[in-house]
Protein backbone atom coordinates (compact mmCIF):
# COMPACT_ATOMS: atom_id res chain seq x y z
CA UNK A 1 0.00 0.00 0.00
CA UNK A 2 1.26 3.49 -0.87
CA UNK A 3 1.19 6.44 1.49
CA UNK A 4 3.08 9.48 2.75
CA UNK A 5 5.02 9.78 6.00
CA UNK A 6 3.43 12.57 8.02
CA UNK A 7 5.23 12.11 11.35
CA UNK A 8 8.43 10.61 12.74
CA UNK A 9 8.90 10.19 16.46
CA UNK A 10 11.49 7.84 17.98
CA UNK A 11 11.70 5.79 14.77
CA UNK A 12 7.92 5.34 14.64
CA UNK A 13 6.69 6.60 11.25
CA UNK A 14 3.05 7.62 10.90
CA UNK A 15 1.96 7.02 7.31
CA UNK A 16 -1.20 8.52 5.81
CA UNK A 17 -2.86 6.28 3.23
CA UNK A 18 -6.22 6.17 1.49
CA UNK A 19 -7.25 3.63 4.13
CA UNK A 20 -6.21 5.72 7.12
CA UNK A 21 -3.13 6.12 9.31
CA UNK A 22 -0.54 3.44 10.05
CA UNK A 23 2.35 3.65 12.51
CA UNK A 24 5.21 1.74 10.90
CA UNK A 25 8.75 0.66 11.67
CA UNK A 26 11.43 0.75 8.92
CA UNK A 27 12.73 -2.57 7.71
CA UNK A 28 16.29 -3.47 8.61
CA UNK A 29 17.41 -3.04 5.00
CA UNK A 30 17.07 0.73 5.35
CA UNK A 31 19.65 0.76 8.14
CA UNK A 32 21.91 -1.65 6.24
CA UNK A 33 21.71 0.54 3.12
CA UNK A 34 22.14 3.70 5.24
CA UNK A 35 18.78 5.05 4.08
CA UNK A 36 16.80 7.20 6.51
CA UNK A 37 13.06 7.61 5.86
CA UNK A 38 11.96 11.24 6.07
CA UNK A 39 8.70 12.99 6.78
CA UNK A 40 7.25 13.83 3.36
CA UNK A 41 8.52 10.62 1.76
CA UNK A 42 6.12 8.69 -0.44
CA UNK A 43 6.41 5.08 0.69
CA UNK A 44 5.16 1.55 0.18
CA UNK A 45 4.09 -0.13 3.42
CA UNK A 46 3.13 -3.56 4.66
CA UNK A 47 -0.23 -2.61 6.16
CA UNK A 48 -0.60 -6.01 7.86
CA UNK A 49 2.67 -6.01 9.82
CA UNK A 50 3.14 -2.22 9.84
CA UNK A 51 6.52 -2.01 8.12
CA UNK A 52 7.98 0.52 5.70
CA UNK A 53 8.95 -1.53 2.65
CA UNK A 54 10.13 1.02 0.09
CA UNK A 55 10.83 4.74 -0.24
CA UNK A 56 9.74 6.09 -3.62
CA UNK A 57 12.06 8.51 -5.50
CA UNK A 58 12.34 11.95 -3.87
CA UNK A 59 12.00 15.32 -5.59
CA UNK A 60 14.22 16.91 -2.94
CA UNK A 61 15.22 16.64 0.68
CA UNK A 62 16.65 18.76 3.49
CA UNK A 63 19.06 17.75 6.25
CA UNK A 64 17.97 20.32 8.84
CA UNK A 65 15.03 20.01 9.10
CA UNK A 66 14.97 16.36 7.94
CA UNK A 67 12.13 16.37 5.40
CA UNK A 68 11.52 15.41 1.77
CA UNK A 69 9.42 16.31 -1.30
CA UNK A 70 8.76 19.90 -0.26
CA UNK A 71 7.32 22.49 -2.66
CA UNK A 72 7.56 25.62 -0.50
CA UNK A 73 9.64 26.63 2.50
CA UNK A 74 7.77 29.20 4.56
CA UNK A 75 10.53 30.98 6.48
CA UNK A 76 9.31 32.59 9.70
CA UNK A 77 11.52 35.66 10.15
CA UNK A 78 11.28 37.36 13.52
CA UNK A 79 11.97 41.09 13.32
CA UNK A 80 12.28 41.52 17.10
CA UNK A 81 12.70 39.24 20.14
CA UNK A 82 14.69 37.62 18.59
CA UNK A 83 15.96 40.40 16.36
CA UNK A 84 16.06 40.23 12.56
CA UNK A 85 18.99 38.02 11.49
CA UNK A 86 19.95 38.68 7.86
CA UNK A 87 22.76 36.12 7.96
CA UNK A 88 20.46 33.26 8.91
CA UNK A 89 17.80 34.40 6.46
CA UNK A 90 20.27 34.52 3.56
CA UNK A 91 21.66 31.11 4.51
CA UNK A 92 18.17 29.62 4.54
CA UNK A 93 17.21 31.25 1.23
CA UNK A 94 20.37 29.93 -0.44
CA UNK A 95 20.13 26.39 0.92
CA UNK A 96 16.40 26.15 0.19
CA UNK A 97 16.85 27.36 -3.39
CA UNK A 98 19.72 24.89 -3.89
CA UNK A 99 17.30 22.11 -2.94
CA UNK A 100 14.79 23.19 -5.62
CA UNK A 101 12.29 24.45 -3.07
CA UNK A 102 10.58 27.82 -3.41
CA UNK A 103 11.31 30.02 -0.37
CA UNK A 104 8.65 32.37 0.99
CA UNK A 105 9.66 34.95 3.60
CA UNK A 106 7.06 35.40 6.34
CA UNK A 107 7.77 38.24 8.78
CA UNK A 108 6.65 37.84 12.38
CA UNK A 109 6.36 40.13 15.42
CA UNK A 110 5.97 43.33 13.36
CA UNK A 111 3.78 44.69 16.14
CA UNK A 112 6.82 44.91 18.44
CA UNK A 113 8.62 47.41 16.20
CA UNK A 114 8.84 51.15 16.70
CA UNK A 115 7.95 53.31 13.70
CA UNK A 116 11.64 53.88 12.96
CA UNK A 117 12.39 50.14 13.19
CA UNK A 118 9.41 49.34 10.94
CA UNK A 119 10.65 51.75 8.29
CA UNK A 120 14.06 50.08 8.32
CA UNK A 121 12.55 46.58 8.03
CA UNK A 122 10.33 47.78 5.17
CA UNK A 123 13.41 48.97 3.26
CA UNK A 124 15.12 45.62 3.74
CA UNK A 125 12.11 43.49 2.78
CA UNK A 126 11.34 45.64 -0.28
CA UNK A 127 14.82 44.75 -1.54
CA UNK A 128 14.12 41.03 -1.18
CA UNK A 129 10.86 41.51 -3.10
CA UNK A 130 12.64 43.47 -5.82
CA UNK A 131 15.14 40.69 -6.50
CA UNK A 132 12.36 38.11 -6.77
CA UNK A 133 11.49 36.65 -3.37
CA UNK A 134 7.91 36.39 -2.09
CA UNK A 135 7.53 38.35 1.17
CA UNK A 136 4.47 38.29 3.41
CA UNK A 137 3.76 38.46 7.16
CA UNK A 138 1.98 36.30 9.67
CA UNK A 139 -1.05 38.61 9.75
CA UNK A 140 -1.84 37.88 6.08
CA UNK A 141 -3.39 34.47 6.68
CA UNK A 142 -5.54 34.53 3.53
CA UNK A 143 -2.54 35.42 1.36
CA UNK A 144 -0.42 32.67 2.92
CA UNK A 145 -3.16 30.07 2.39
CA UNK A 146 -3.40 31.10 -1.26
CA UNK A 147 0.37 30.74 -1.72
CA UNK A 148 0.56 27.28 -0.13
CA UNK A 149 -2.67 25.78 -1.49
CA UNK A 150 -2.18 22.14 -2.59
CA UNK A 151 1.53 22.30 -1.70
CA UNK A 152 3.79 20.48 0.73
CA UNK A 153 5.26 23.12 2.96
CA UNK A 154 8.02 23.26 5.53
CA UNK A 155 8.16 25.96 8.20
CA UNK A 156 11.69 27.10 8.89
CA UNK A 157 13.39 29.82 10.91
CA UNK A 158 15.29 30.42 14.11
CA UNK A 159 14.02 29.36 17.52
CA UNK A 160 11.38 31.71 18.82
CA UNK A 161 10.52 33.10 15.37
CA UNK A 162 6.88 32.08 15.79
CA UNK A 163 6.59 28.99 13.59
CA UNK A 164 4.17 27.12 15.87
CA UNK A 165 2.16 30.30 16.41
CA UNK A 166 1.98 30.81 12.65
CA UNK A 167 0.70 27.27 12.15
CA UNK A 168 -1.94 27.89 14.81
CA UNK A 169 -3.05 31.00 12.91
CA UNK A 170 -3.38 29.01 9.71
CA UNK A 171 -5.54 26.42 11.48
CA UNK A 172 -7.13 27.39 14.78
CA UNK A 173 -7.99 23.75 15.50
CA UNK A 174 -4.30 23.02 16.05
CA UNK A 175 -3.21 23.68 19.62
CA UNK A 176 0.57 23.56 19.31
CA UNK A 177 2.60 24.44 22.35
CA UNK A 178 4.34 27.82 22.32
CA UNK A 179 6.83 29.20 24.82
CA UNK A 180 7.93 32.65 25.82
CA UNK A 181 11.25 33.93 24.60
CA UNK A 182 14.13 33.70 27.01
CA UNK A 183 14.96 37.40 27.21
CA UNK A 184 18.34 36.70 28.77
CA UNK A 185 19.44 34.70 25.74
CA UNK A 186 17.41 36.48 23.09
CA UNK A 187 16.61 33.06 21.65
CA UNK A 188 13.56 30.86 21.69
CA UNK A 189 13.05 27.68 23.62
CA UNK A 190 12.51 24.66 21.38
CA UNK A 191 8.77 23.93 21.49
CA UNK A 192 8.42 21.40 18.65
CA UNK A 193 9.48 17.91 19.67
CA UNK A 194 9.10 15.97 16.42
CA UNK A 195 8.64 16.60 12.71
CA UNK A 196 4.95 16.43 11.77
CA UNK A 197 2.94 17.23 8.61
CA UNK A 198 -0.41 18.90 9.32
CA UNK A 199 -3.20 19.22 6.75
CA UNK A 200 -4.33 22.83 6.45
CA UNK A 201 -6.93 23.65 3.77
CA UNK A 202 -5.48 21.09 1.37
CA UNK A 203 -1.84 21.97 2.07
CA UNK A 204 0.47 19.69 4.06
CA UNK A 205 2.56 21.79 6.43
CA UNK A 206 5.45 20.61 8.58
CA UNK A 207 6.23 22.45 11.78
CA UNK A 208 9.86 21.58 12.43
CA UNK A 209 12.12 21.96 15.46
CA UNK A 210 13.43 25.51 15.69
CA UNK A 211 17.10 25.99 14.89
CA UNK A 212 19.53 28.89 14.69
CA UNK A 213 22.45 27.30 12.85
CA UNK A 214 22.55 25.86 9.35
CA UNK A 215 25.44 24.94 7.09
CA UNK A 216 26.18 24.59 3.40
CA UNK A 217 26.84 20.87 3.54
CA UNK A 218 27.11 19.43 0.05
CA UNK A 219 27.31 22.87 -1.58
CA UNK A 220 30.29 24.37 -3.42
CA UNK A 221 31.15 28.06 -3.63
CA UNK A 222 29.60 28.07 -7.10
CA UNK A 223 26.41 26.55 -5.70
CA UNK A 224 26.23 29.34 -3.12
CA UNK A 225 26.80 32.02 -5.76
CA UNK A 226 24.27 30.55 -8.16
CA UNK A 227 21.55 30.24 -5.50
CA UNK A 228 21.70 33.85 -4.33
CA UNK A 229 19.43 35.53 -6.84
CA UNK A 230 21.29 38.76 -7.58
CA UNK A 231 24.70 37.08 -7.53
CA UNK A 232 23.56 34.70 -10.27
CA UNK A 233 21.36 37.12 -12.24
CA UNK A 234 24.17 39.70 -12.45
CA UNK A 235 26.78 37.16 -13.56
CA UNK A 236 25.83 37.64 -17.23
CA UNK A 237 26.99 41.27 -17.06
CA UNK A 238 30.37 40.57 -15.45
CA UNK A 239 33.57 40.70 -17.50
CA UNK A 240 34.36 37.10 -16.60
CA UNK A 241 31.73 34.34 -16.84
CA UNK A 242 33.25 32.60 -13.82
CA UNK A 243 33.30 35.79 -11.75
CA UNK A 244 32.92 35.21 -8.00
CA UNK A 245 32.25 38.91 -7.33
CA UNK A 246 35.18 39.30 -4.92
CA UNK A 247 38.49 40.47 -6.44
CA UNK A 248 37.76 40.36 -10.17
CA UNK A 249 37.87 43.52 -12.26
CA UNK A 250 34.87 44.36 -14.41
CA UNK A 251 32.52 42.83 -11.82
CA UNK A 252 28.95 44.00 -12.37
CA UNK A 253 27.91 42.99 -8.85
CA UNK A 254 30.59 45.12 -7.18
CA UNK A 255 29.72 48.06 -9.42
CA UNK A 256 26.03 47.64 -8.56
CA UNK A 257 26.90 47.45 -4.87
CA UNK A 258 28.87 50.72 -5.08
CA UNK A 259 25.85 52.38 -6.69
CA UNK A 260 23.72 51.35 -3.72
CA UNK A 261 21.55 48.91 -5.68
CA UNK A 262 22.55 45.81 -3.73
CA UNK A 263 21.79 45.47 -0.04
CA UNK A 264 25.18 45.63 1.75
CA UNK A 265 24.20 42.92 4.22
CA UNK A 266 23.41 40.56 1.33
CA UNK A 267 26.83 41.09 -0.25
CA UNK A 268 28.64 40.82 3.09
CA UNK A 269 26.78 37.61 3.88
CA UNK A 270 27.65 36.25 0.43
CA UNK A 271 31.34 36.98 1.02
CA UNK A 272 31.28 35.26 4.39
CA UNK A 273 29.47 32.25 2.92
CA UNK A 274 32.11 31.60 0.25
CA UNK A 275 35.05 32.62 2.42
CA UNK A 276 35.82 35.76 0.40
CA UNK A 277 37.96 38.54 1.86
Amino acid sequence: MEGIIIKNQSNDYTVRTSNGLYVCKPRGKFRNDKITPLVGDSVIIDDINNYLLEILPRNNSLIRPPIANIDIALIAVSVKEPNFDSNLLDKLLTIISFNNIEPVICLTKLDLLTEEERNEIDKITSYYQRIGYIVTDNNNVKEIKKIIKNKKVVLAGQSGAGKSSLLNRLDKNLSLETNEISKALGRGKHTTRCVTLYEVDGALIADTPGFSSVDFRGMTKLDIRDNMKEMFDGLHYCKYRDCMHIKEDGCYIKETLEKGNILPSRYNNYKSFIGGK
